[in-house]
């Protein structure tokens, strides 16, 4: 097996998915010799349990591409790898749709078909499928029966028996990949809008009475949440909410002149009202906060806050 996807840096890193996301694993799959080959995508879920699907010849015609669309359910880190494997199914339906119409080795081809069917069966009542089971067999003593052989392949090409050989057919010869990882994230991972706010300017206002400018809080930004909802925004981003240090602020226009209620930058992080484990006090309080977060989730909208390791001078 060669060039497998989706692979990312030989997997030393994981593929990304959300979870209802359709994507394709492919890999190149080919054999030495005439007879056929076949694959499967084998996906392990975070708890380890596994499941099989079935891959199928992908364009371009004559690369030994192959591919299975595959959806993840579960958020957290999945494993895959392709199995190649001879396909003696495939193989005795290529050569019995040719051997029989022409009258070719007809009693041999009948023998092997009935030996598969029987393989299939008893994979089939192994796995509890009774009803497959019963399907197989029947069709193995078709094979072996009095009937025509044309009638027996007509009677071995119906769409229950092959599809349950498509499930319990002999897969021989099995030579796994190695194990690729793939991280399967929420349905928001792989696709969202996000609308900047800065809750400091939500209600903002000067005091009639000093003339200074009073910031906007957690309290007095709901208004505005219920409008970025009404937009059709997902996540509602806010800048650094902590404490911001004294030391070096800028003022208007960045000049290097702050002014004693010029606010700063919050990503200048730390004063003495705390650092990056607190609030700053003209925002509101971690119940404000709360709040805050509260309001956006009734209005489906989630709140991410920016990471930011700066830190002022003034960080306690």
């Amino acid at each position: 097996m060669l060039k497998l996807s989706p692979v990312i840096g030989d997997g030393t890193l994981p593929a990304k998915a959300a979870i209802g996301e359709v994507f394709t694993v492919a890999a190149t799959v080919f054999r030495e010799g005439h007879d056929a080959v076949g694959a499967q995508a084998v996906l392990t879920d975070p708890d380890g349990r596994s499941r099989a699907v079935p891959m199928h010849r992908i364009p371009p015609a004559g690369f030994d591409r192959w591919g299975a669309d595959v959806e993840l359910d579960r958020i957290g880190l999945w494993t895959f790898r392709v199995e190649g494997y001879d396909d003696p199914w495939e193989t005795w339906l290529h050569n019995a749709k040719i051997k029989i119409p022409a009258g070719i080795d007809v009693q041999l081809t009948c023998t092997e078909g009935h030996l598969l069917f029987e393989e299939a069966a008893l994979a089939a009542a192994e796995a509890g499928d009774q009803a497959a089971a019963a399907v197989l067999s029947a069709a193995a003593e078709t094979q072996n029966s009095v009937l025509q052989v044309e009638d027996r392949l007509r009677l071995a090409l119906a769409d229950e028996v092959v599809a349950a050989m498509d499930r319990y057919k002999p897969r021989r010869l099995l030579s796994p990949s190695r194990e690729y990882p793939i991280f399967c994230d929420r349905r928001r991972a792989l696709f969202s809008s996000w609308y900047e706010f800065f809750p400091r300017s939500q209600g903002a206002h000067r005091d009639e009475r000093t003339g200074k400018w009073v910031s906007g809080t957690f309290e007095s930004s709901h208004e505005r949440l219920e409008a970025a909802a009404q937009m059709g925004f997902d996540i509602v981003y806010i800048p650094p909410i902590h404490p911001i240090g004294r030391s070096y602020r800028k003022g208007p226009n960045n000049t290097l002149d702050a002014g004693p209620d010029d606010p700063g930058s919050p990503w200048a992080i730390g004063g003495p009202e705390g650092g990056h484990d607190a609030i700053h006090p003209d925002l509101g309080t971690f119940e404000d906060f709360d709040a805050f977060v509260a309001k956006a989730k009734s209005l489906g909208l989630e709140v991410a806050m920016d990471f930011a390791l700066q830190a002022s001078p003034d960080h306690p």
